[in-house]
């Protein structure tokens, strides 16, 4: 792909390629048309065609602006699905930047994988420690999966709380009648609480980051401007996300290129 596409390529974050996918940036929707019937003529070209039916396109437009109806691109003179999200490498992209639907996807994903092990996981013969491993293993992974990429809220994490203490309290027959608290709950399986895992994630992958080359593409989007500021408190961004975690846990940036000492300060430990 990259090889086909060379003459048509920018650098990110106006192209990015995985696979067999591929989406196109642009602040012009002139220039997205232009840049757009580039890629399909080079594919084209080259004996490969591009997906008519999953090709969709979306505009994100933060200021509140209604411009967004006004814009249409095309393929060969039919209009291309306009749509407010999309699954992308498995996470859910939002035109307002917001992460509700990925976080209601990653409970939903969360569901689907603890369905498939409930002949375990509510099992009374199997020992609580195993259906905690089993926990770690195979259903949390599910639910954490992207959430490195988040600016996640408190409300966000209050979603995740509420899906993890669910699977745990059904997984040992309990309910809120019998009074039992989280942490004796959690302590029985040896399971750290979803939101310190979310912080471990996103600063280990903040390490990962700061550990590429200037020119690496990861690095050139940490560094890209974020949008023009509107009324009001400001929203949360990535960066000022991480930020406070480095301040909650009490790391220090500059140890970012030792990775092993920057693992074990940004770890969060399941309880033994």
């Amino acid at each position: 792909m990259d090889y086909l596409t060379k003459r048509c390529q920018r650098p990110v974050p106006w192209n990015i390629l995985y696979a067999d996918d591929v989406a196109l940036i642009s602040d012009s929707v002139v220039d997205l048309q232009n840049d757009f019937n580039r890629w399909v003529k080079s594919l084209e070209e080259n004996g490969l065609k591009i997906s008519r039916k999953k090709t969709e396109h979306m505009s994100c437009i933060f200021d509140g602006s209604t411009q967004v109806n006004q814009i249409q691109l095309y393929i060969d003179g039919e209009p291309i699905p306009t749509v407010d999200h999309f699954k992308y490498l498995g996470s859910i992209i939002s035109s307002d930047g917001g992460i509700e639907r990925d976080v209601t996807h990653r409970t939903t994903t969360g569901w689907m994988k603890w369905r498939q092990l409930t002949g375990v996981m509510c099992d009374k013969r199997m020992p609580i420690r195993l259906k905690g491993k089993l926990y770690k293993t195979a259903i949390r992974p599910a639910i954490l999966y992207g959430t490195e990429c988040w600016a996640s809220t408190k409300r966000h994490l209050s979603k995740l709380h509420v899906t993890e203490m669910r699977m745990l309290r059904w997984s040992a027959g309990v309910t809120l009648l019998d009074k039992v608290r989280n942490t004796h709950i959690r302590g029985s399986y040896k399971i750290a609480p979803i939101a310190e895992k979310v912080q471990e994630r996103r600063l280990q992958w903040y390490g990962h980051v700061l550990r590429r080359p200037e020119d690496h593409m990861v690095r050139v989007a940490l560094d890209l401007p974020t949008t023009s500021r509107r009324r009001g408190r400001p929203p949360a961004t990535w960066l000022t996300t991480v930020q406070k975690d480095l301040k909650e846990m009490n790391v220090d940036v500059a140890i970012a290129q030792d990775r092993p000492r920057w693992r074990r300060q940004t770890r969060r430990a399941d309880p033994r």
